[in-house]
């Protein structure tokens, strides 16, 4: 204690070593205090580095997990967009197979009602009848193409013979197709279109038919003995039809939807305009492909409709279309045979071919038709397709196949009205092909035609 007394200045100061010392013990806790605020800095840094990279990673796992919810509702779409075309090649096939169905019982009964008419003074009351059955198949026939045009123009699977064809043509046959349902009702139809000719590019019969359901549609909801117009004009590269009445009008709400598939309007608790809501939804349908439009104009209930057609016309010259061409009489005394497997088809057929002139025979099933054919001369052969044993296509096929001299003109009368159908006739060797229920005028038409050619 003592020494450390006496080393001690006398003065009690610090010295100069001292003033240094302190110096740098003040420069080395600055320097500290420095990187302390440096390294807090970093941490800080880091922290928020951190932050970010949770931030990310939890990123990263709802990017995952939305990803496999992708996945998932990718493959569920994809699922449901196989049911949905399963479901719809379903409808299409049922409605086809539907409608092949209900045309073969249909067939026999379009040729009895045709035989009866023929028949109709040997009974008073057998005009009447003949009247009735009549309108109700012919009502019928026209639901089922309906259902099956339904079907082929949803399905995309529709085809168009475009030509030059004057409208006055369509027109004519628009209004011989309906006339029977506005004379049902008394109405009178009034015509005002141009004296000169106006040329459109279409299909002959589905632009015919444009109008006959505009036409049968008016009638149905028009009262008896009240007008329906037809007024045409033209509207620059242009022609406006339009199909007028004064009936039940459609309600507004109801206009933007009345040209949907199965849509209807107003109609009665008893239904007795009847009808599928198909007609208007191919007359859309069918203008659209021709390159036009339609629409409805109706102030509303009770105010009657105006439906306007606008379609392109064309400078071509048209061709001369068949149903303005007066077709050969029927060649009588040719020889038929007739393969159906419905019993009543052959027998009414056969009926009313032989009231025509022409010598008549018939089998039950593919396998006897075709011996027949082989063994004997026909000049025309009437085959069903759907046949038990062997179907029409094989029948045709094995007489191309056997070469049978001379060759006979082989007309397909069938339920089936698809696309594939009739090209697999055509493939098998078939040169006509007519849908049931056929009308024998029609038949015999075009026997005489082929005869003639």
């Amino acid at each position: 204690m003592t020494d450390e007394i006496q080393k001690r200045p006398a003065s009690g100061k610090a010295g100069p070593h001292d003033d240094e010392t302190m110096s740098q013990y003040a420069l080395e806790a600055e320097q500290l205090r420095h990187r302390v605020a440096v390294l807090l800095l970093e941490v800080d840094a880091l922290r928020d580095v951190t932050k970010s990279r949770d931030a990310l990673d939890s990123l990263v796992i709802q990017l995952r997990q939305a990803n496999q919810h992708l996945v998932i509702a990718t493959m569920g779409a994809q699922g449901l967009q196989a049911v949905a075309e399963a479901a719809s090649r379903r409808q299409e096939e049922f409605l086809a197979m539907l409608a092949h169905e209900l045309r073969n019982p249909l067939a026999p009964v379009a040729m009895a009602t045709e035989l009866l008419g023929k028949i109709t003074d040997a009974h008073p009351q057998l005009p009447k009848l003949h009247g009735i059955i009549f309108r109700q198949v012919s009502h019928m026939t026209r639901l089922v193409d309906d259902l099956l045009d339904a079907s082929r123009f949803s399905s995309g699977k529709i085809e168009l013979h475009m030509h030059a064809i004057r409208l006055s043509v369509i027109m004519e046959s628009a209004v011989e197709t309906s006339q029977p349902f506005l004379d049902k009702r008394h109405q009178k139809l009034t015509i005002d279109m141009p004296a000169y000719p106006i040329m459109i590019n279409g299909d002959m019969i589905r632009l015919a038919q444009v109008f006959s359901n505009l036409l049968i549609n008016a009638a149905k909801f028009t009262p008896e003995n009240e007008c329906i117009a037809i007024s045409v004009r033209l509207v620059e590269n242009n022609v406006l039809i339009s199909v007028k009445d004064n009936g039940i009008g459609i309600a507004a709400e109801a206009q933007p939807f009345i040209f949907e598939l199965f849509t209807q309007g107003f109609h009665s608790i008893d239904r007795s305009q009847g009808g599928l809501g198909i007609g208007l939804s191919l007359v859309r349908i069918v203008v659209q492909m021709h390159g036009g439009t339609v629409i409805v104009k109706s102030d509303g209930v009770g105010l009657g409709s105006e439906f306007i057609v606008q379609l392109p016309i064309t400078s071509t010259i048209a061709v001369d279309d068949v149903s303005a061409a007066a077709l050969p009489a029927a060649v009588k005394y040719g020889r038929i045979l007739l393969i159906e497997d419905n019993t009543d088809a052959v027998q009414t057929l056969s009926d009313l071919l032989e009231l025509e002139g022409y010598v008549i025979s018939s089998a039950l099933d593919g396998a006897t038709g075709l011996k027949m054919a082989e063994e004997n001369e026909y000049d025309f052969i009437v085959c069903d397709i759907g046949l038990p044993n062997m179907d029409g296509y094989e029948v045709a096929k094995q007489l191309r196949l056997n070469g049978t001299m001379p060759a006979p003109c082989l007309i397909a009368l069938t339920g089936y009205n698809r696309l594939e159908n009739q090209t697999r006739a055509n493939e098998a060797g078939f040169n006509h092909y007519l849908v049931k229920p056929v009308a024998i005028a029609t038949l015999v038409k075009l026997i005489s035609s082929v005869a003639e050619q």
